[in-house]
């Protein structure tokens, strides 16, 4: 890109900056600063007329029974929360596939999470990358929902080698915020947005929001900026979709209806794309029949033209740690996205892909480090949320 902010580069010290990339913004405009959701909706118009014609078969749930048993899990915090009640809120981070890969162990004053390996996703996240940006989305998320809740919780790590975070918890004062209020509405609008542009002032509260110790954000909205990044997006969906165990993968992970949905409490439900519900036997085959490289390049083509502007964040350091402040970073970004009625969906073919790492990270002028992930963002329309399972479940 012919942007100046593009030439400088990434900093890999204690504070993380942003660089912005827009034509909104003012000269020298400086700002400091995981579950990839894989879009089904590519092939969402050839599921919706199978879906037409198989309405009438039963079996398949209700999307009344399947807004009850999520607006469960989204429930308000009640007014003397305890440790478990606080976990409930973690839970509602953003995920790769909605894999839910984590695990608690809750005393009396301590929370511990550890990643859950047995919910890898082996040939889209090969070095469990996707697992701990998750992690650190769900820290984000428990440290907020403590907070409004009375405790104190300060993260850490467990010294485990598994990667587990520690969470020491106290009382204190109950702290309400509008990142809080936020967790329960957040969702990964998979759809398209109506292009508007941000002001300014929006730019710098999600910069501000997202500022996180070693963490870079890139903000990219100017026109130019958001097509190389879907080209790049195109590019990575279709190495993806051509790939045989890619595919295999992602379909594991998709529920076609309703009950399914309920049933599993995690995966990747059709209607999140706007896609109708079709019986569980039809569903494989109509993936493999119409849910295609082009048709889905078509798609993230048209959404990426319909975002209002991209955000990509990198971390200092390629490794688990960093992964974790980067799912922090990403989460509070999403969260005051969230609370300025904006959507978020991600877009990480290019972080996913690896041959294209370097040329998104040249992009975005941050040559020799890693990209982490890629959201676009933008106004549009709610969607279903993605179901969730239950706390008891996930307690180790």
């Amino acid at each position: 890109m012919a942007d100046r902010n593009q030439s400088r580069r990434l900093q890999n010290g204690a504070g993380g900056r942003c660089v912005s990339q827009t034509d909104q913004l003012p000269e020298g405009f400086n700002m400091a600063v995981h579950r990839r959701e894989v879009l089904i909706g590519g092939g969402a118009v050839a599921l919706a007329m199978a879906g037409a014609t198989l309405a009438g078969l039963h079996g398949m749930g209700s999307m009344a029974e399947y807004d009850a048993v999520v607006g469960a899990s989204r429930r308000a915090l009640g007014k003397h929360p305890g440790l478990r009640d606080i976990l409930r809120f973690a839970t509602l981070a953003p995920n790769g596939h909605n894999t839910q890969p984590w695990r608690f162990r809750v005393a009396s004053d301590r929370i511990e999470m550890a990643p859950d390996f047995m919910r890898r996703t082996p040939v889209v996240d090969p070095d469990d990358h996707h697992i701990f940006v998750s992690l650190g989305c769900a820290a984000e998320n428990l440290c907020l929902a403590a907070a409004a809740g009375g405790y104190v919780a300060d993260m850490g790590w467990t010294g485990r080698t598994d990667g587990s975070i520690a969470f020491p918890i106290r009382s204190g004062t109950p702290r309400d915020s509008t990142l809080f209020q936020a967790i329960a509405h957040r969702q990964s609008t998979r759809g398209p947005y109506d292009a508007k542009p941000m002001q300014v002032s929006e730019l710098n509260l999600l910069a501000s929001a997202a500022r996180t110790t070693g963490v870079d954000l890139v903000l990219i909205t100017q026109r130019e900026g958001i097509d190389q990044v879907r080209d790049l997006v195109v590019a990575g969906n279709t190495a993806q979709m051509n790939d045989r165990a890619f595919r295999r993968e992602l379909l594991h992970w998709l529920r076609f209806n309703a009950r399914d949905a309920i049933h599993a409490g995690d995966g990747m439900f059709s209607a999140g794309s706007g896609a109708a519900a079709v019986p569980s036997w039809a569903g494989p085959f109509l993936f493999e029949q119409f849910i295609t490289a082009q048709s889905e390049n078509k798609h993230y083509a048209s959404y990426l033209d319909s975002s209002s502007g991209v955000a990509i964040f990198v971390g200092a350091h390629a490794d688990p740690r960093h992964w974790v402040q980067v799912g922090r970073a990403c989460q509070r970004f999403a969260l005051q996205a969230t609370a300025l009625g904006l959507k978020c969906a991600f877009i990480n073919q290019p972080v996913e892909v690896a041959s294209l790492r370097p040329e998104l990270a040249s992009l975005v002028g941050a040559k020799g480090y890693r990209p982490d992930i890629v959201m676009r963002f933008g106004r549009g329309p709610a969607l279903p949320f993605s179901a969730r399972r239950a706390t008891a479940t996930l307690l180790a």
